[in-house]
């Protein structure tokens, strides 16, 4: 028998002597994997799919096409936006997104609970009974020879900038609960939500979704609405000198009504092309800030929404069946490893 040759005969009759060893092993292991995985707590998952307007002129054409049908984005060619659907998983990472997302009003199934997201995961969520003893006493170890700042308690009133170590873990978490990915043929981002309450999963999904576009929507149209704001501005003040200009012409002119000296005439004539120009001016500024607020309409974008979020009726995990089977195979692959060890590296 050569030096690298197993004897697969003698690999079997050495596993079936040590058949009980297994008999031993693979139910204990069992049982223990059972007694972990039981008192997990079940978590919900919520799905939404939206599919956002791209921005922009399409000058990439036919190219973009041609590039997404072999798995390429060149969005950046055919869109002039900063911030476009292959960048949305990173507004996820933000510190400032994720605080935003802590003041999400939300209520569990069972009704126990109605308030934000913050006090949600601070202290309304389900913890493993064998292990919540082990983790506080590390936990009250860590603390006592480095003390934890405390959250702040209030979700509006967490700075982004600055977080307590107690807020920053919290925040941080998040990147667990709440994902973010985007399809580089399709554009088309999903967005997935974990929760321990299927309810709190549909809401949270549903609130994400809609706070997405809002920040979408407020950048794309940010340049627009500032030319409103301004538009708007000399509008206002361009109309309260008009109304002053024809409130200094109308008074003139109604003290010299019957008034035939030609000086008289000529300050009326220069009131009078006061007042015009001043409404010109005005008139001028009025229309501009139309197409300004038309601008806005048009940098709007649309999204479609291919998948809306729902109710999970199922739990999404632990799988608690598929766990304990896998370590009862994994327990009779280390047994049987074991047993045979001295053949198979002899």
């Amino acid at each position: 028998m050569g030096k690298n040759i197993i004897d697969l005969k003698l690999v079997w009759q050495t596993i079936w002597h040590k058949k009980k060893l297994f008999f031993k092993v693979v139910p204990v292991v069992m049982v223990l994997a059972a007694a972990w995985i039981f008192p997990q707590p079940r978590y919900y998952r919520a799905e939404i799919s939206l599919a956002p307007e791209a921005g922009g002129a399409d000058i990439g054409g036919g190219l973009a096409s041609l590039a997404s049908s072999f798995g390429f984005n060149i969005g950046g060619i055919a869109n002039s936006d900063a911030i476009y659907p292959l960048l949305y998983p990173e507004l996820f990472e933000s510190p400032q997104f994720k605080v935003s997302l802590l003041s999400i009003q939300i209520e569990t199934a069972d009704d126990s609970y109605k308030g934000d997201y913050y006090t949600y995961l601070k202290k309304h969520q389900k913890k493993n009974p064998l292990t919540a003893p082990f983790k506080k006493l590390k936990k009250s170890i860590v603390e006592f020879f480095k003390p934890k700042t405390k959250g702040v308690g209030n979700p509006a009133a967490i700075n982004a900038f600055r977080m307590t170590e107690e807020d920053f873990e919290l925040v941080e978490g998040l990147s667990d609960k709440i994902t973010c990915k985007n399809d580089k043929k399709t554009d088309v981002t999903t967005i997935l939500v974990e929760a321990q309450d299927p309810l709190v999963c549909a809401l949270l999904a549903d609130s994400i979704c809609s706070r997405l576009q809002d920040f979408i929507v407020a950048y794309r149209t940010s340049k627009a609405r500032m030319d409103v704001a301004f538009y708007q501005q000399l509008s206002d003040s361009a109309y309260t000198q008009y109304l002053a200009a024809s409130a200094i012409y109308s008074a003139y002119a109604d003290a010299n009504q019957n008034a035939r000296r030609q000086a008289i005439l000529s300050k009326r004539n220069e009131l009078e092309t006061e007042m015009n120009l001043r409404q010109n001016t005005w008139q001028a500024y009025l229309a501009q800030l139309e197409v300004m607020k038309s601008k806005v309409q048009e940098r709007t974008p649309a999204f479609t929404v291919l998948r809306t979020p729902t109710v999970p009726i199922k739990p999404a995990g632990p799988k608690r069946v598929l766990f304990i089977l896998g370590m009862g195979i994994l327990a009779t692959l280390m047994t049987g490893l074991w047993t045979v060890r001295k053949i198979i590296f002899a």
